[in-house]
C-alpha cells in the first residue's frame, strides 16, 4: 500500500452562496459601457475579418467614439431607468428597438413603423425601466433586414438588484455564477456591404442572401481570442475566450442577433440552459430553473437569447487529471495506516494525497490510460504543455509549445454547422473560440 509525505487539511465543499461571499475572484466578465444615460451615435466605419478583409459597417458608437460592432454593451441593474440618446450620422433614417423591454418611451425624430426614427443629423431619446433581470439585445427598428445586417445591434445585460446581483444572472441561487462571458452571434453577406459602400443600396436583394462570415461578438475566429479592446481591432472591442478554473460556474450569455439559426457546440462537458429570452426556465415563480435543460449544443431562435451554466471538472475522464498517481505510487513511509489515509475512490487503495478542489473522487489516483509515443514521434501544438496533466509542465523539444505557461486545458467551442467554422471558406475561423481551463492557483485576468 502506498502513501505520500504530503499531508494537507482537506477542505469541504461549501454552498455557492458562501463561495460568492468569500471569493474575491468572483466577478463579472461582460465589458460595461458607462451609463445610464447612454449616448450612442449611429455612424459608418470598417471592421476587419480574420482572413484579412475589410467590410463597411454601420454601427453604434459610444458618444463621439468610433463605430463599433456590435454596439456598446448596455449593462444595468433591475429597476434602473435607462435612457438611450441616439444621434444619427448615417445617410438614412435609423432607430433603436429594445426587445423584451416594456413601455419604451421615445421622443424626438419622426414616427416610423416600429418606433421613433432619427433622420440624418437628428436625435431621438428612448427611455424604459429595466424591469426584469436577464440577457437581452437592442437593434435598429428601421429596415432591420438591412440595418441589422450592416451592424446596428448590441447586447443588454440586466442584473438582479442587491449586492449578489453581480454574481447572479437572475434572482435565484440556481442562476449563480463565478464568471460570465457574452456570445453574440451574427453573420454577414459581404456583397450587401459592397453594394452599400458603392451607393447601390437599392440593389440589395434579400432573396439572394448568402453569408460567408460568422461572428462571435463582432469577431471571426481566431480574432475571437484576442484581448478585449485589442488595438488592432478598434471597431471590434469585445473578445470571447472563456477562461475558468475547474468547478467554476461559468455563465454563457447567448444572443442570436442575426437572421440565421446557429447551433453552438461545447466540447468537454454539457452546459445547463437555465433561461431563454430573459426568463428563468421555472415551473412557477420563485422555484428557480427547475425546467433547466442539459445539452452539448444550443440553438437560439434568431432575435432570441439564452443563458447557460457551464462547469468543467474532468469528471469521469477515467484518469487523474492532476497526475496524483505519480505521488500515490511512492513507497510507504512506515506509518501506514495513519491520519489522513483515505480510500478516495473505493478501490481498496488508501493514500494521504489530498484531492484538488472539485476533483472527481472516483478518478483520484487513476493512471493516465495510454503510453505516449516518444517525443520524436509527436507533433506538438502551441498550447501543449508537454504533459497530459492539468497544471503540470513536461518535456518539450526546443521551439515547440510554449504558449501555455500555466499548463491549462484548451479545446474548441464552435458552430455545429461546418461552413460556419470558416472565414469565406477558409478554415479555421468563423463562429468559433477556444476556452481555457487553468489550475486554481492561476489568476484569471479580466
Amino acid at each position: 500500500m502506498t502513501t505520500n509525505r504530503s499531508r494537507r487539511v482537506a477542505v469541504m465543499a461549501v454552498p455557492v452562496l458562501a463561495l460568492l461571499a468569500l471569493a474575491p475572484s468572483v466577478s463579472a466578465m461582460v465589458p460595461e459601457t458607462p451609463g445610464p444615460p447612454f449616448n450612442f451615435t449611429a455612424r459608418a466605419g470598417h471592421i476587419s475579418t480574420a482572413d484579412g478583409g475589410s467590410l463597411l459597417m454601420w454601427g453604434y458608437a459610444n458618444g463621439d467614439g468610433i463605430m463599433q460592432y456590435p454596439g456598446p454593451n448596455i449593462v444595468v441593474t433591475q429597476g434602473d431607468l435607462v435612457t438611450v440618446v441616439l444621434t444619427n450620422q448615417l445617410p438614412v433614417p435609423t432607430s433603436i428597438v429594445f426587445p423584451g423591454q416594456v413601455e419604451v418611451a421615445a421622443s424626438g425624430g419622426t414616427a416610423g413603423l416600429l418606433t421613433q426614427e432619427a433622420a440624418p443629423g437628428e436625435t431621438v431619446t428612448y427611455t424604459f425601466t429595466a424591469a426584469e433581470a436577464g440577457t437581452y439585445h437592442y437593434h435598429s427598428g428601421t429596415r432591420p433586414d438591412l440595418q441589422i445586417e450592416m451592424g446596428l445591434v448590441g447586447a443588454i445585460v440586466v442584473r438582479p438588484q442587491g449586492a449578489m446581483g453581480m454574481h447572479m444572472a437572475y434572482p435565484h441561487m440556481g442562476a449563480a455564477f463565478d464568471r460570465e462571458y457574452l456570445f453574440l452571434f451574427t453573420e454577414i453577406d459581404p456583397r450587401i456591404h459592397d453594394l452599400v459602400e458603392c451607393g447601390q443600396m437599392d440593389e440589395v436583394d434579400n432573396a439572394d442572401y448568402f453569408p460567408v462570415y460568422w461572428f462571435i461578438n463582432g469577431r471571426n475566429a481566431p480574432d475571437t481570442m484576442a484581448d478585449n479592446f485589442a488595438p488592432w481591432l478598434p471597431s471590434q472591442p469585445y473578445a470571447c475566450m472563456p477562461m475558468m478554473h475547474p468547478g467554476d460556474r461559468m455563465l454563457m450569455r447567448i444572443i442570436s442577433a442575426g437572421r440565421d439559426l446557429h447551433s453552438f457546440h461545447t466540447h468537454g462537458n454539457n452546459f445547463t440552459i437555465i433561461a431563454r429570452d430573459g426568463r428563468l426556465l421555472e415551473s412557477a415563480p420563485g422555484l428557480g430553473p427547475d425546467l433547466a435543460e442539459s445539452n452539448f449544443t444550443i440553438s437560439v431562435t434568431p432575435g432570441g437569447t439564452a443563458d447557460a451554466i457551464f462547469t468543467w471538472t474532468g469528471e469521469k475522464l477515467g484518469w487523474d487529471i492532476y497526475g496524483h498517481q505519480q505521488d500515490i505510487d511512492n513507497e510507504p513511509l512506515g506509518d501506514f495506516p495513519g491520519p489522513g489515509d483515505i480510500d478516495h475512490n473505493n478501490d481498496g487503495i488508501f493514500d494521504n494525497v489530498p484531492m484538488e478542489d472539485h476533483e472527481y473522487a472516483p478518478d483520484h489516483g487513476k493512471p493516465f490510460p495510454v503510453v505516449l509515443p516518444d517525443v520524436k514521434d509527436l507533433t506538438f501544438g502551441g498550447m501543449y504543455s508537454g504533459s497530459p496533466f492539468l497544471g503540470a509542465m513536461g518535456f518539450l523539444p526546443p521551439g515547440e509549445g510554449g504558449m501555455n505557461p500555466h499548463a491549462g486545458f484548451m479545446y474548441m467551442w464552435h458552430s455545429h454547422l461546418e461552413k460556419e467554422m470558416t472565414n469565406n471558406d477558409i478554415f479555421p475561423g468563423g463562429l468559433m473560440t477556444m476556452p481555457l481551463v487553468v489550475p486554481h492557483h492561476v489568476e484569471i485576468m479580466h
